[in-house]
């Protein structure tokens, strides 16, 4: 008799070697757990667009920065478009699922951000600073990224790297959505050990912030990160929206914290089949 459970192809890269943390046991984790309500099996994001027919619905987590097979994620993104592919996290973001972009977007739209620029002619708009920082549009996980004098920035600037000012802040802090639900928050206490997070207890105005980021980018369904950066002055600035595959960083939550994370997940992933029916 067959399985009246959903099936969920779950994109991931086991072998990914992440900096500071492991991908795989996050992901080895999470499905134990997804297990429970889905027929689930996993798959290397090369592979997603030639297995995603079989499945009722494709979930992509710890996939990896796609600059590692772009052509194979533009393949996939394509076909699941013409295909109408249930994807969660749904196609349709407007943050780093479609390159950085939406930094230069929201710097004009006067948001909260890091202010950024990605021509010569527009690097008067920025706050005057000792160094900046310059990486590519299409960048992730801090690859190409590069800490430069202001001396140096008319020969870098060509058209496929942002550049903002660097910023002494003093924490950075990770809000995690599911759907347009908060669920928990980390920071990192230690600019120079990003990686070692606690759980952070956001004050009102802090969610403020981060919603406004979540309601910008208009995805019905799915996990996004808002990765955010304490000022000196006290002020949070985005550094990064994170709506393709952000890592979660469960580890670092208590059981009843990721309980309920998982409890979310879930019951955002039956709204989401049931709404595709």
């Amino acid at each position: 008799m067959p399985s009246a459970r959903p099936r969920l192809l779950y994109v991931t890269d086991l072998a990914y070697p992440a900096r500071g943390r492991r991908y795989c046991d996050e992901d080895i984790r999470l499905t134990a757990r997804l297990r429970e309500d889905f027929g689930l099996a996993l798959c290397h994001p090369r592979d997603a667009a030639d297995l995603m027919d079989a499945f009722d619905a494709v979930v992509v987590r710890n996939s990896g920065p796609v600059l590692g097979y772009r052509a194979a994620h533009d393949d996939f993104r394509s076909r699941a478009l013409a295909a109408g592919t249930r994807v969660y996290n749904p196609l349709t973001g407007r943050a780093d699922m479609t390159g950085k972009q939406y930094l230069l977007d929201l710097t004009a739209a006067g948001y909260p951000v890091i202010p950024t620029v990605d021509r010569a002619e527009d690097l008067h708009r920025l706050p005057a600073a000792d160094r900046y920082v310059v990486k590519p549009k299409l960048g992730a996980d801090s690859i190409g990224l590069r800490t430069v004098p202001a001396g140096r920035l008319p020969e870098l600037v060509d058209g496929t790297v942002l550049v903002q000012p660097h910023v002494d802040f003093v924490h950075e802090i990770s809000f995690c959505f599911v759907d347009h639900d908060f669920q928990y928050a980390l920071y990192a206490p230690d600019p120079e050990r990003r990686w070692e997070l606690r759980p952070y207890r956001p004050t009102g105005e802090d969610l403020e912030f981060a919603r406004r980021f979540i309601d910008w980018n208009t995805l019905s369904h799915g996990v996004q990160r808002v990765d955010a950066c304490r000022a000196p002055g006290g002020e949070l600035l985005l550094v990064e929206l994170e709506d393709l595959n952000p890592y979660l960083s469960l580890d670092a939550l208590d059981d009843q914290a990721r309980d309920s994370f998982v409890a979310a997940l879930k019951d955002s992933l039956h709204r989401f089949l049931a709404a595709a029916r």
